[in-house]
């Protein structure tokens, strides 16, 4: 009898304990939600909650945007759909030329050139020496920064005396009859054309005319009947081989030369020619 006591009272106190722990289930189980119905959108954890990472299948995750492929495309496509910016534009190969303005020009203010000049001529036919004085003019064209064509003509209407005494040297110059008229054109080499002085070469070729007139004045009338003179019985060949020095400051300048005068009349005759004065180069 006392093990069958027992043995009742071990089923009674089971089937008390029962009901109690199936509404110990049913409260920490909330419900399920029916298929047909979407899921709530869990609650955003508080600060003080710790975040657990939620488990999912497979099937249930969501795929990134950007990483999604839409039906009908390759993967090669949807790797290429981010493309990097393109590289900002060179400066350097966009960079505008400097101004035409400042760029050098080794033709600035040397395309031409005028001179004016005062002559010497140490006239030497023969035995007798003889020396003239004159002016003359010239105009040349650069064809190239370091080559010139030259044309110029002199004419000597004076003879230049001096005298040698113990009180020194004494010099005259006096108008002459005879008066030689030169006249040359050629080429002039010159060098450091860009800067304030420069060296020359010329040779040149022409005539020389003696003419005579006894007025004993010299104007602008005895000039061209000089001139109208050329190619008479007076009129021979000449060449000058010839050189000197440009000084400049800007476009105006100092023209130094010396050179020699040949002519041909029954032989050559070699004559020294000094010539200094003002040039303009533009």
């Amino acid at each position: 009898m006392k093990r069958i006591g027992l043995l009742a009272g071990f089923s009674l106190s089971l089937a008390l304990a029962i009901p109690s722990w199936l509404a110990a289930q049913d409260v920490q189980q909330p419900p399920s939600a029916p298929a047909d119905e979407p899921a709530p959108p869990p609650a955003s954890p508080s600060s003080d909650q710790t975040v657990q990472p939620a488990t999912s299948t497979p099937s249930d995750q969501a795929t990134p945007v950007s990483s999604a492929v839409q039906p009908g495309q390759s993967q090669q496509s949807s790797s290429s759909a981010y493309q990097p910016p393109p590289p900002p534009p060179d400066s350097t190969m966009s960079a505008p030329p400097p101004p035409t303005a400042l760029r050098s020009d080794r033709f600035e203010n040397d395309h031409a050139e005028v001179a004016a000049f005062g002559d010497y001529l140490r006239f030497a036919p023969g035995s007798s020496t003889i020396n003239y004085v004159g002016v003359g003019g010239l105009i040349g064209f650069n064809v190239h920064p370091n080559l010139a064509l030259e044309a110029q003509m002199t004419y000597d209407f004076a003879r230049n005396f001096s005298t040698t005494t113990t009180n020194g040297v004494t010099t005259t110059a006096v108008t002459t009859g005879v008066r030689p008229l030169t006249g040359f054109f050629g080429p002039k080499l010159q060098f450091g054309t860009s800067g304030p002085f420069r060296a020359f070469v010329t040779g040149k070729v022409g005539f020389v005319d003696f003419s005579v007139n006894n007025s004993g004045s010299v104007s602008g009338g005895t000039f061209s009947g000089g001139v109208s003179g050329v190619g008479g019985n007076g009129t021979h060949f000449a060449a000058y081989p010839g050189g000197g020095v440009e000084m400049f400051a800007g476009w105006f300048g100092l023209r130094l030369e010396v050179g020699d005068d040949i002519y041909l009349n029954n032989g050559t005759y070699n004559n020294l020619r000094v010539a200094a004065g003002p040039v303009i180069r533009f």
